[in-house]
């Protein structure tokens, strides 16, 4: 134990030194020597720890959406050089290059905790094996000892024999009850995690490879965390209770406010910011006007929900801007001019689409049209209108000839045009 406590000393020293600061603390208002100051130094060191981590865990977002973006991408390739398995892994490469993408980011905030957890790990375990470890001395040693969470001490596991939590000032019964209680919480609380992450914040419209992976893991971390935390003191399961509802609380924050494009997440955003930005007429908070300005710039590659969210702003006579902002579209589009008739946003008259009429109407317009020509007055002759008598007398004036007896210069109403054949003598 000295020796693996000496390997770890180098972070197992700042852990016990940030618990002994919480605990002085804490132990002022609720009494040194009780589960309260040790607990609350526990789930203190946590939070410590979560804040310190928030830039990994947007870093952690970006790389989850980006690997998201690039499935489709990566599914090519395998399909293109599955018989190749060496071209297959320089082709991702290439495509993880270009696009600045590192797989390895998604894990960052629980690599970077590891160290953290295997240090309160050995610490509690020196506390339960009755040695100092880091700057915890004699005095806090005992203190620690005396600690019980709801009846089981700090540093007693499952497993643990009867003997041992005696010896603590336990009963075998009440440290498995709450033991065994964590465990399950622990688990739960996993296990929604992934499930929120999974039915919420994936885009439902991409299949890939990857959704079936994080599918897996929503099962598998649970199980594990169930077998592991038999093996594991009561204050580690403080620590990684607390650090799962940390987890949850955050990740549900992030979903709410920043959701993945196409998710069901982003569907429920959307139809917020739509409520909120039709009645107060503008986008209030930075980060909604960035999410604005990327619906704005995607232009026809829009997804279903972003659509849906500019057609609202339409019906509002909104417009949404390059930068984030929301515009009056037409302010004079839903008024009228003074004579009633509608204006555009130019404030140019508007055209007036004439109204499709049945197949009745238009008859009935046509004969009415039909009827109102033949009763209309003639003021003027035409040509065919002039007297018979005049028109051997225009002719005569105008050739000097007299037209053709027994023809005439024009066929009458009823007959070709051209020679007529004569007809034929009638027998008597």
């Amino acid at each position: 134990m000295d020796t693996i406590a000496s390997l770890f000393s180098f972070i197992t020293t700042p852990v016990s030194w940030v618990i002994v600061q919480f605990h002085t603390v804490y132990g002022a208002i609720f009494g040194p020597d009780t589960g309260w100051a040790w607990g609350l130094s526990i789930v203190s060191l946590v939070i410590l720890i979560r804040i310190c981590l928030i830039p990994l865990f947007v870093k952690q977002i970006k790389a989850t959406r980006a690997m998201q973006t690039l499935q489709p991408e990566m599914k090519k390739i395998q399909e293109r050089y599955k018989n190749d398995k060496q071209r297959q892994s320089e082709e991702m490469m290439k495509l993880y290059k270009e696009t600045g993408t590192n797989p390895l980011s998604s894990c960052l905030p629980i690599l970077a905790q590891s160290p953290f957890f295997f240090a309160l790990y050995h610490v509690l375990n020196s506390i339960a094996s009755n040695d100092t470890i880091g700057v915890i001395n004699e005095n806090l040693l005992q203190s620690a000892q005396k600690a019980h969470i709801v009846g089981a001490p700090l540093a007693v596991k499952f497993t643990d024999s009867s003997s041992k939590v005696e010896a603590l000032g336990a009963s075998l019964t009440d440290v498995r009850v709450v033991t065994a209680v964590m465990i399950v919480l622990m688990s739960a609380s996993q296990f929604f995690t992934q499930r929120q992450l999974m039915t919420k914040n994936v885009d439902t419209t991409v299949k890939t490879p990857f959704m079936q992976q994080q599918k897996m893991l929503m099962y598998v971390f649970p199980v594990m965390f169930a077998v592991f935390g038999i093996n594991f003191p009561v204050g580690v399961l403080v620590y990684w209770l607390t650090t799962n509802v940390w987890t949850m609380g955050q990740q549900m924050y992030v979903i709410r406010n920043n959701p993945t494009p196409g998710s069901k997440a982003q569907a429920e955003y959307l139809e917020r910011l739509t409520k909120h930005v039709t009645q107060h007429d503008k986008v209030s908070k930075r980060r909604d006007r960035a999410i604005v300005k990327a619906i704005v710039a995607k232009g026809r590659d829009r997804n279903e929900f972003e659509r849906k969210f500019i057609n609202g702003l339409s019906k509002a006579n909104l417009a949404a801007q390059a930068d984030g902002t929301v515009i009056k579209s037409d302010t004079a589009a839903a008024a009228e001019a003074e004579d009633g008739t509608p204006t555009t946003a130019t404030g140019a008259p508007k055209r007036q689409q004439p109204k499709r009429q049945s197949k009745s109407q238009r008859q009935h317009g046509a004969a009415g049209a039909k009827a109102a020509d033949e009763n209309e007055p003639k003021t003027s002759l035409t040509k065919s209108d002039e007297p018979e008598d005049a028109k051997p007398a225009a002719a005569a004036k105008k050739g000097g000839a007299k037209p053709a007896g027994g023809t005439r210069s024009k066929a009458q109403s009823g007959q070709r045009k051209g020679p007529q054949r004569p007809k034929s003598p009638s027998k008597k």
